[in-house]
């Protein structure tokens, strides 16, 4: 078998660039890191160096040859669907651990399931959408560049296919940051929300941290109880320290 990696582009504004780099084997996937750097291709290698430091001492890779790494494009991934069962905007940072269940002879502990931490969308965005017409009239972009800036940003070129109410607040948020004359082509793209919650769950299963000790550790280092209570900026913040964590732990 051989391992084979793919790279994503997470985050990309006129200082930084965040990209995610996974190692995948046989469909499974075996690790994943973030590395940060001034262009994307800088980042890339970074979070590539890491990786492969990392998975270097697994016993795994033992028996394989890492594969050269298959790069997926460094953008948006696919649109995703608007779930139509959100549950209640509840904090699943502070839901208890399973605890393991009593055996005569040692088992190993369950790993905890980071929970999603989407929360309710509102029935009515027309607020949001009006106020998207508004920042594109002061921009001065008509429907080509707004098409041209959502194919970027979003992998789409209709902002009716913002299915996402969090994709929509991303829109309008990163429409606010930009000057009249601004490029559709280079400006920056908004952090896609839910894709940094389920990259901060997958590392939080690499750790295999209970709620209580994740809790305490986003107490410790950004002074919050929740994520939901973090910044784009500081999500992804949130998510680098935990990257130090599984390296110092591989």
């Amino acid at each position: 078998m051989t391992v084979q990696f793919r790279a994503e582009l997470c985050h990309v504004d006129t200082l930084r660039c965040v990209v995610r780099v996974e190692a995948w084997e046989n469909g499974q996937l075996l690790a994943s890191t973030l590395g940060e750097a001034e262009s994307c291709e800088a980042a890339e290698d970074r979070a590539c160096q890491r990786l492969t430091s990392r998975i270097g001492g697994d016993e795994r890779s033992s028996s394989t040859t890492p594969a050269p790494a298959r790069k997926a494009p460094l953008g948006p991934q696919t649109t995703p669907t608007r779930s139509t069962d959100a549950k209640p905007d509840t904090d699943p940072d502070l839901r208890p651990a399973a605890a393991a269940v009593p055996s005569p002879e040692p088992t190993p502990e369950p790993t905890p399931e980071p929970p999603s931490e989407a929360p309710t969308d509102p029935e009515d965005w027309s607020e949001e959408l009006t106020a998207i017409d508004l920042e594109l009239r002061r921009i001065g972009w008509d429907r080509d560049l707004e098409s041209t800036y959502l194919e970027r940003a979003f992998g789409h070129a209709s902002r009716h296919r913002l299915t996402r109410y969090a994709d929509l607040v991303s829109f309008l948020r990163q429409l606010r940051g930009l000057q009249p004359g601004d490029r559709p082509e280079s400006a920056p793209v908004p952090i896609r929300r839910n894709d940094l919650i389920n990259q901060g769950d997958l590392m939080l299963q690499q750790l295999s941290w209970g709620a209580d000790q994740a809790r305490l550790f986003l107490q410790q280092h950004l002074g919050a109880t929740s994520r939901q209570q973090l910044s784009d900026e500081q999500l992804l913040q949130f998510n680098m320290l935990l990257e130090e964590q599984t390296l110092k732990n591989s």
